[in-house]
Parts: structure tokens; sequence; C-alpha cells
């Protein structure tokens, strides 16, 4: 069977979804079949991994969280991409958390069930809403959380829900709320709006808002389509594929990633008030070397190959490592050569 085309274009929202090889869990240790020792589970230490992991891939591709919520071996995100960067952010982070799990658990092998699901949803409000909705659910219809178990909703500790519910005093700074509140008709600039959105999904659970055709129409698109939206919609996407007018893939999207690493590049190389000869003639492991290699690497989904050839690091696997190493430091020096590099991004 062919595999699914990804859509890609810029200001896309999806709903991602993926499950755990084998139906096995994708945060729990002692759950999976390839562990090389016996580890004792530790409760919610998957989870907040892969979290500070989506938090790191956003701030790489520019990407924005409106909902979340981790099951147990599966996840959901209802993701924008402002720019065309699904497949190479999506390939940086579930490959990025599975070599994280399996060196922080000490296991190996593959963590997640094939390809990703990605849908593409129709920029309509009722639409969003509708996802949003349906993603914050998840723990309600599995029957872990919510009215009518021992469990709050927003007691659910691996959702972006307990945050929309005001269970947080603030929302993490790369989850995006605004959008989904004003999809469901409430003004997320006043603090009550929290309560009122807190109502709205308690009435969901108690089935008083049952029976709404878009909610019935993103239920099934969610388990059988290939896309969330309307007749329009499903038709603009057709004109995307191949040999219509899909022109944000391929070339042109690592042309872009490209194209924001060289401006990286040449703002470092202001700051610093060095030439690019200069740079590219340092040693291998230099700190100011280093220092661009992990700016570059941070903020963009270009290949650590890249990266290497660009700079003149030698081969990718001491790149990688010296880029690692310098995320890590906690020397002074290179500390504040890190602060210096964040100037850039803001």
């Amino acid at each position: 069977m062919p595999r699914a085309i990804r859509h890609e274009y810029a200001g896309a929202v999806y709903h991602v979804m993926c499950r755990g090889n084998n139906g096995q869990s994708i945060f729990e240790p002692a759950r999976l079949f390839d562990c090389t020792a016996k580890i004792e589970p530790s409760e919610g230490k998957g989870q907040r991994l892969f979290l500070s992991t989506l938090e790191e891939g956003c701030q790489q591709t520019g990407w924005r969280i409106h909902a979340y919520v981790l099951m147990s071996n599966h996840y959901h995100l209802l993701l924008e991409t402002p720019e065309a960067n699904l497949v190479a952010g999506m390939k940086w982070f579930q490959g990025t958390y599975t070599q994280r799990f399996n060196a922080m658990f000490k296991c190996r092998g593959h963590l997640f069930q094939g390809r990703y699901k990605a849908l593409p949803i129709e920029g309509d409000a009722s639409y969003f809403c509708a996802v949003g909705n349906y993603i914050h659910l998840n723990p309600f219809r599995a029957g872990i959380a919510g009215i009518g178990f021992e469990t709050s909703l927003e007691a659910y500790r691996w959702s972006s829900y307990p945050a929309y519910a005001g269970r947080c005093r603030t929302f993490p700074a790369w989850l995006e709320h605004d959008r989904l509140l004003s999809s469901c008709g409430l003004d997320p600039e006043l603090p009550k709006s929290r309560t009122a959105y807190r109502a709205l999904l308690n009435r969901r659970m108690r089935g008083e808002t049952g029976g709404d055709a878009v909610d019935e129409l993103v239920e099934e698109q969610l388990k059988r389509g290939w896309f969330i939206g309307g007749e329009t919609f499903r038709r603009w996407l057709a004109e995307q594929l191949p040999g219509s007018s899909d022109n944000l893939r391929g070339e042109q999207r690592r042309a872009h990633d490209e194209a924001e690493a060289e401006r990286l590049l040449k703002e470092a190389l202001q700051l610093l008030s060095i030439g690019e000869d200069e740079l590219l003639g340092f040693k291998k492991t230099h700190p100011v070397k280093e220092a661009v290699a992990w700016l570059i690497k941070k903020n963009t989904t270009v290949e650590v190959v890249w990266v290497a050839s660009r700079l003149n690091m030698g081969h990718r696997t001491g790149a990688s490592r010296a880029i690692s190493r310098f995320d890590r430091t906690a020397d002074f020096e290179q500390c504040a050569l890190k602060q210096k590099m964040l100037q850039i991004t803001g």
C-alpha cells in the first residue's frame, strides 16, 4: 500500500498522532520489549522527556502547539506550522526523542509504530475547536479521567487541558492557547475564559452538547480520513498533490531551511565581529565554531552533515558531539558565548 502524501504548506494546522511500536508504551521503559536491563518505573520521566524534546522542536522549527495529550502508548498534537516544515520537524522530533529515551532508560530499538499520522485541518474555527476538544477529552474517552471517574480531567497531568482549565497559573511558553479559546467562542484575554472552557468540556462529558454535525464529522475523519474539513478544503488539498501545484515540498523546503541557517550564520559573524574565512579556519573544536554550530542546529532543521560541511567541522559525528557538548557545557566562558548567541534569536 503506497504511503499517504504529506501535505506541507505555510500556516498549515495538523492533528498529529503516533502509537508505540507493537502497541507498547512510549513513556514507560518497563513495558518495552527490548530493554537491556530491568529498570524500575519512574512516573512521568518519559513524559517530561517527551515534552522537553517537543519544546526544543518548537524552538527549532517555529511550530505552534495548541493542544496535546500523552496517553500510555500514543500521543496527540494540535500542531501549526508557520513554515512548510512538518516532515523535517517530525523526523527530528521523533528520532531525537527515541534516541534520548533509549539512552535514558538503557533500551534499544524502535519506539514508534511506523509513520506518524498527520491530518491537515481546515482553518475554520469550528474544525479547530472540535479537534482541540477531541484531544483534551481523550483521557475521558479512554476511561481514565473526567466526570464519572476517580480522577478529574483537569487533574490528568500529561495534557494541555489543566492549563486551559485554570489548573496552572500560566501556560508553558511554547503552548499557544488564544486560537483554541477563540475558536470555541471565548475571549482569551479574560481570566474567566478558563472557567468557561472547563464548563464547555464538562458539558461534553455529560453528553449535553452531543449531536453537533461538525463534531461528528471530525471524529469520523480522525478515525478514517486523510484530512479534517469540508469539501472545498478537500479539493484544495487535492490540487496540492504532485503533478498539480504542490510547490512547497522537497528542494524548496530544504532550501528554505538552509537559507535560515545562512541567515543565522551571517548574524553570528556580525555579532562576533569576525569574518567567515576566519571562522572556517578555526579548529573543529574551537568554542566559537561550536557556538555557531549549536545556534544553527537549535534553530533550524538542517542536518548535522550540512552544519559539519558548511562550518568545516569534519565528520558529522564529531560535529554532533561538539554541538551536544556545547549544549551541556557549564564552562563560564562558553555559557557567556551561548548567551551571546541567544541574542540573535531573542
